[in-house]
């Protein structure tokens, strides 16, 4: 702009979103955004980097194979262990969840696509266990939801670190709801009203809390009520509504 008026040219009265291009250049970086459908096998996670948080889509799909497991992308050590972690609470929990797949019969691929950028830190395990799960079941993980925390061999879900980072990521890719451990309530605090008005927090304890959200429903058969797998009873769930703006 400055340039402009320097050399005598007509100047604009402001810069636009539309116009930042022309005088900045082509953006020098890029943001996860919401995915275009619910999927099998593909689930939302939240990821925090040096550059803030951001979105991590991750893939799970199976095929015919003699129980091995393969994990591909830029993956770090904690975040192969929350993907062992996963994979022992599903087989763990087959009849629970309802899962009728013969482990020793298939192979698991899990893929981060985002591979550029290492992933490390223990907050992918719901993640992977909700995208691992939905593969399994066959059941699409719905496309605007957001997971972050850590899981144990018994399916609690533990605290974790930048969620006012991972909550602005998620609110820049258009999600709308974010599932984050229970235990993490306290910082919702330091996340901007305007960004608690635009996401439904949903504090959860453990995976049954996580799947019950984050899977699509399934279509009752047989007059039966749609849910994980009959019995079983879900934990209730806490949401956080943010307070009302002060008038």
């Amino acid at each position: 702009m400055a340039r402009r008026v320097a050399e005598g040219k007509p100047t604009l009265k402001g810069v636009g979103v539309h116009s930042l291009s022309k005088f900045l250049g082509p953006p020098q970086f890029q943001f996860g955004i919401i995915e275009d459908e619910d999927q099998v096998g593909v689930a939302t996670g939240l990821v925090w980097t040096t550059g803030g948080g951001d979105t991590m889509p991750i893939e799970v799909t199976l095929m015919e194979g003699k129980g091995s497991l393969q994990m591909t992308g830029q993956l770090g050590e904690v975040m192969r262990e929350s993907a062992q972690a996963a994979l022992s609470y599903a087989r763990a929990h087959t009849k629970e969840l309802g899962i009728k797949a013969d482990f020793d019969r298939i192979d698991i691929h899990i893929h981060v696509p985002e591979g550029a950028v290492a992933k490390e830190g223990p907050s992918a395990g719901i993640t992977v266990a909700t995208a691992l799960i939905s593969a399994l079941l066959r059941r699409p993980v719905h496309r605007d939801v957001g997971m972050t925390g850590e899981i144990t061999l018994r399916g609690r879900i533990l605290p974790i670190g930048g969620l006012k980072e991972k909550t602005l990521a998620a609110h820049r890719a258009g999600l709308k709801t974010l599932l984050i451990p229970h235990k993490n309530r306290k910082d919702l605090k330091e996340i901007p009203r305007n960004v608690q008005r635009g996401l439904k927090f949903v504090l959860v304890k453990n995976m049954d809390e996580v799947l019950s959200v984050a899977l699509v429903a399934e279509k009752p058969v047989s007059g039966r009520k749609p849910g994980l797998r009959r019995g079983r009873t879900l934990r209730r769930r806490d949401t956080f509504q943010p307070p009302a703006p002060a008038h």
